[in-house]
């Protein structure tokens, strides 16, 4: 008897932003593939930090489209409310900075 051997192969698409980059709400939404009412809660939480004073006027970083998905990401694969989402990205970016601290301790 012969065995095939089978390889799953998974394509990742990506495209590199400039952090200088400014998108709209509608942008950010389109990018991230989001509903506008998931982002504005985000920004609600402090997830997100647009500029701007309102809504229309809000404006985001090349950086936030990145904290945009994996917020999302967060949200949809743990089942989490924007709140709790907030709680989860606040922690990694402690971790995150932990990390970076010894790394620096390490350099010495």
């Amino acid at each position: 008897m012969k065995l095939l051997n089978t390889m799953s192969l998974s394509v990742t698409h990506s495209v590199v932003v400039e952090e200088e980059v400014q998108f709209t709400l509608v942008e950010l939404s389109r990018a991230c593939r989001a509903d506008v009412e998931q982002l504005v809660e985000l920004v609600v939480e402090g997830v997100l930090t647009p500029s701007g004073d309102a809504a229309p006027r809000w404006r985001f970083s090349g950086a936030t489209l990145r904290r945009a998905r994996v917020a999302l990401r967060l949200a949809h694969d743990l089942e989490l409310n924007a709140a709790s989402t907030a709680l989860v990205l606040d922690l990694l970016d402690e971790i995150e900075a932990l990390r970076s601290r010894l790394r620096r301790l390490g350099s010495h």
